[in-house]
This record gives C-alpha cells, sequence and structure tokens, in this order.
C-alpha cells in the first residue's frame, strides 16, 4: 500500500517522462491512497491549464481505473500536516514542503505508508518514500 502524492498524477496526466513508470507503480500496487486535499490540488493545476471543469476528467477516470482511495482529511492529519510545515515548510527547511506537500506528507505519515511522489522535496523529510 502506497499514498499518492499531487505531482505523480499530473506526471501520467501531462504525459511527463516518467508518466508511464509512475502508471506501472500504481497499478502493481495493492492498494493507493489520495488525500482529499491532493485530490483538490491536483484538479485545480490540471484545471488552470485549461480553466474549464472537464480539466479533470481525465483525473477522475485514472482515479477510478486505478483503484486510487480517496481518503478524507482528518483532524490527525491536519496535526501531522502542520508539523510537517513547521520542520520541513517552504522557507523553513531545503524540502520546502508546500501546502499540499504538507497534506501528502501527513496522509503518509499517519498510516506509516511510502509516498510516490516526482521531484526532491520529501527524501528530504522523515518519511519513506517511492520515486
Amino acid at each position: 500500500m502506497i499514498v499518492l502524492d499531487t505531482s505523480v498524477l499530473v506526471a501520467i496526466l501531462r504525459g511527463e517522462p516518467d508518466a508511464d513508470d509512475f502508471l506501472a507503480r500504481i497499478v502493481d500496487t495493492d492498494r493507493c491512497l489520495l488525500s482529499s486535499v491532493s485530490l483538490l490540488e491536483t484538479s485545480m493545476v490540471l484545471a488552470g491549464r485549461s480553466a474549464s471543469p472537464d480539466a479533470w476528467t481525465g483525473l477522475d477516470q485514472l482515479i477510478e481505473a486505478a483503484g486510487v482511495e480517496i481518503v478524507p482529511f482528518s483532524a490527525e492529519q491536519a496535526a501531522l500536516a502542520r508539523e510537517a510545515f513547521i520542520c520541513f515548510g517552504k522557507g523553513r527547511h531545503p524540502a520546502g514542503l508546500n501546502f499540499g506537500d504538507c497534506a501528502s506528507y501527513a496522509l503518509a505519515k499517519a498510516h506509516n505508508l511510502p509516498l510516490l511522489f516526482k521531484g526532491n522535496d520529501f527524501p528530504q523529510t522523515d518519511i519513506a518514500t517511492l520515486t
């Protein structure tokens, strides 16, 4: 079981060079979790390019086809996300976690699961990561 970060979904849906590797990782995993905050963040990133609500149709199809479980953002996750910001937040730490990153971090931390992501930020934190 793994947690997905927004960066992975955006890479897949934009057809970035590592999209196939990320998709294979998702398909080969028994369960993938996604924070409800990450769902919103991904939707906003995708809609920002097209200014159309249809922008996230592909996202919804990917989530359904891959059986990704959307996990509601809880009070426990909020506490973990706040802690992540203090320890690893943008302007405070080289990891430079932003709002969405803190939500992904919190879900992974709350469930003690590795996080699948794209970039260099999460390896500089204290959670297990997959790339």
